[in-house]
């Protein structure tokens, strides 16, 4: 996993996840080699680090890098990005404790031959507990790093991006977390931007306005529910107030 969205430590819910933290718990004093493959950012390297703090780590791409650890015996080591070892056979892992990570597995051929223990770990979308878990945990780094106010503030699964895992995630729970925290001058100085440097203002001012007015209007048809009482709230008729929802096509 890219620093950027690490965990400083590993958190899990999951019962494939926990398992594959208590096989590696049982082998952390035997010099065995094992393999943890998944998607990008799903939280393999922080789970390897919270077991194997101290292991040297090798990026897999660095060859010249990784044989010399291997020749010089470093006891414990951690490959990151297998997938990216450009020549799998020159690796012997005799008398060494070896954990490597990958996104996919290049050749099985080579996967079985080096590694004793082989874990396939699971994307978030197959871990919806853990998605609840790394919500709260994004929520408490936001209101560390960015000294917002978590109080009545909630963010549901659905409303967060999992497409890219952890990526993904964090950065969602950030985007809502200040979207949730704005207020009416934050929100005039990113549309002066957007309009400043996005070329929006050629679109004319007409149309410019339609930005505002649906997300009036869907605010307030999520809000009250009932396009009857956000027409009266709005002091607009029903039927404009119909057509402006079909117009912008809001659900």
């Amino acid at each position: 996993m890219k620093k950027g969205v690490e965990l400083e430590s590993f958190i899990t819910n999951n019962e494939v996840v926990k398992n594959i933290l208590k096989g590696l718990n049982l082998t952390r004093n035997l010099y065995v080699s094992s393999i943890i493959v998944g998607e990008a950012h799903i939280g393999k390297r922080a789970l390897v680090r919270s077991v194997f703090p101290n292991a040297k780590v090798i990026d897999g791409a660095l060859t010249q890098e990784l044989l010399r650890g291997i020749k010089e015996g470093v006891g414990e080591l951690v490959i990151e990005n297998f997938h990216k070892v450009k020549n799998p056979d020159m690796l012997h892992f005799e008398n060494m404790r070896v954990v490597a990570i990958a996104d996919y597995i290049p050749s099985m051929r080579d996967i079985d031959e080096k590694f004793a223990f082989i874990y396939n770990m699971p994307p978030l979308r197959e871990r919806p507990e853990d998605v609840d878990l790394y919500i709260r945990y994004y929520m408490k780094r936001a209101s560390e790093e960015l000294s917002l106010d978590m109080e009545n503030i909630t963010i549901e699964r659905a409303e967060v991006d999992i497409s890219r895992n952890l990526a993904s995630l964090r950065a969602s729970v950030y985007r809502e977390l200040l979207y949730r925290k704005s207020t009416v001058h934050d929100l005039q100085n990113a549309l002066y931007h957007l309009f400043l440097c996005d070329g929006e203002l050629e679109k004319g001012y007409r149309e410019n306005l339609a930005i505002f007015e649906k997300a009036i209007l869907k605010a307030g048809l999520g809000k009250y529910g009932s396009q009857l009482k956000l027409a009266s709230i709005l002091g607009i008729n029903r039927n404009t107030l119909r057509k402006k929802i079909n117009e912008y096509d809001i659900h």
